[in-house]
């Protein structure tokens, strides 16, 4: 799979070489012809900032995982209620797309970007729950988003050229170290197993190449048609799944309630907030935006399942605060630097 990605991204990118020598050339294909880097289903009135707020949408509903999974029925599987949100929440963005015409009178599909997109979701649910397996939910969990920003500023200078600045980055080591002290507070078992960390970076890597192949399909497609397209894609590649896992817990009322919830408020919706966000945002700042997600998940649990405030939760909170206004800061900057231009 890997070695397919990376063809793909020499042929269709024209990626000759990894050298700085050809950043100027990739980011000239990617900026010159069209300045703006959107397609006519981006939304062109729509501002940075909005799609900053529909990517901290996205991640206060993508938060609501952790809580609704502690409802589930025993004997319901992470991987299985995985494989389920993504096949609710799939059908659900399709149904909506078909509803709204979104497939009609469209230019031709970016089949080669929508695949890889689909394949990094699919990869990222059994890589993550195998790195957590392995390692245990604390150390899985911060490799797989401390490594996501990472990825995700890599390949998206590498292929859509939005190199990421000095900010970005200090925000990002802001919103990394909140989340591993969010982490950290909830206690758990550590384990430094090689195999389960490379599958958690597998899961971090699989969320970058979402983001940037998945930017990539919206800019031929809008955000509705894209993204039901991709997580529909994504839920007949983790079919496998639900083929040899337990399903008797969905025969009980709770276990529904709990798939319906995770189908539609916790993927159906924030992948298509996420999608809209993209249309504006910078791959790298989209996912370092999505690091809020432990400080909804964090706060859920304090108020639903009465879990205990921390001094560890308090400083999770502030580092991850910080580096949301860090990029908010910037953003603003900007404006005001054009404002009196």
């Amino acid at each position: 799979m890997s070695a397919i990605f990376f063809k793909y991204l020499l042929t269709h990118f024209r990626l000759k070489t990894w050298s700085l020598h050809n950043m100027n050339h990739i980011h000239e294909q990617c900026f010159v012809e069209n300045p703006t880097n959107q397609s006519a289903y981006s939304d062109q009135s729509a501002t940075p900032h909005l799609g900053y707020w529909n990517i901290l949408a996205a991640s206060v509903f993508w938060g609501t995982t952790g809580t609704a999974q502690a409802f589930a029925p025993a004997g319901a599987q992470p991987a299985v209620i995985g494989a389920i949100r993504m096949l609710i929440g799939g059908s659900a963005l399709l149904l909506l797309a078909l509803s709204l015409k979104a497939f009609q009178n469209a230019p031709p599909w970016p089949k080669k970007a929508t695949f890889f997109a689909a394949c990094g979701i699919a990869c990222y649910q059994p890589c993550f729950f195998a790195g957590v397996a392995k390692t245990g939910v604390a150390i899985g969990t911060l490799v797989t988003m401390g490594s996501s920003p990472v990825f995700a500023g890599l390949l998206g200078w590498l292929i859509l050229g939005e190199r990421p600045g000095v900010r970005w980055g200090i925000a990002t080591l802001f919103a990394v170290l909140g989340c591993g002290l969010f982490i950290a507070a909830g206690g758990g078992t550590v384990r430094l197993d090689p195999l389960g960390i490379l599958a958690a970076l597998g899961a971090g890597g699989g969320y970058a190449i979402y983001s940037v192949c998945g930017k990539e399909t919206l800019s031929h497609r809008s955000a509705v048609a894209g993204t039901a397209v991709i997580c529909g894609s994504a839920a007949l590649l983790l079919l496998p799944v639900l083929l040899w896992g337990d399903l008797h817990w969905l025969a009980q009322p709770r276990g529904m309630f709990v798939a319906l919830h995770l189908g539609l408020i916790a993927t159906a919706m924030p992948y298509l907030l996420f999608a809209r966000g993209l249309l504006t945002t910078p791959v790298a700042t989209a996912v370092t935006l999505t690091l809020a997600e432990p400080l909804a998940a964090g706060t859920l649990g304090v108020l639903v399942l009465r879990e205990r405030f921390t001094p560890a939760t308090l400083a999770g909170t502030i580092c991850i605060l910080s580096g949301l206004l860090i990029l908010f800061v910037k953003k603003r900057d900007k404006k005001e630097r054009v404002r009196h231009v």
